[in-house]
């Protein structure tokens, strides 16, 4: 089985809790800090998931999950993205973009990697 998860969070505190809660499990975290790096890091490292911060201003979220869901090469991959729990249009505007599950920052800190399981089950 892959375990190879592409995470776009530039945040280091939190990419260190996505860290902590996916290595011991035998993940391996491929690290996207641009909105390219995601679709180049997609190609050449056929993830497992991406794992998107849709508030991450260094990455272009909001396109970097319209390229997943519409290049041909990526459709299959399911994507695991949160987002600030009152941010809304963020929410409104992943969910129509395709987004396979959005859950609020603190959700995702909380369960990394129940999340992870659920999304690839």
């Amino acid at each position: 089985m892959n375990k190879t998860i592409l995470v776009a969070v530039n945040d280091i505190f939190f990419y260190t809790k996505v860290r902590d809660a996916l290595l011991p499990q035998g993940y391996r975290l491929e690290k996207a800090r641009t909105q390219p790096d995601i679709a180049e890091k997609a190609a050449s490292e056929t993830p497992a998931a991406v794992l998107l911060d849709m508030n991450d201003r260094a990455v272009d979220a909001f396109q970097a999950l319209e390229t997943l869901k519409t290049d041909p090469r990526f459709t299959a991959i399911p994507v695991l993205a949160y987002a600030s729990h009152e941010d809304v249009a963020t929410w409104n505007k992943a969910r129509a973009l395709g987004v396979n599950t959005i859950v609020t920052r603190n959700e995702m800190s909380a369960r990394t990697k129940e999340l992870v399981e659920e999304l690839l089950a």
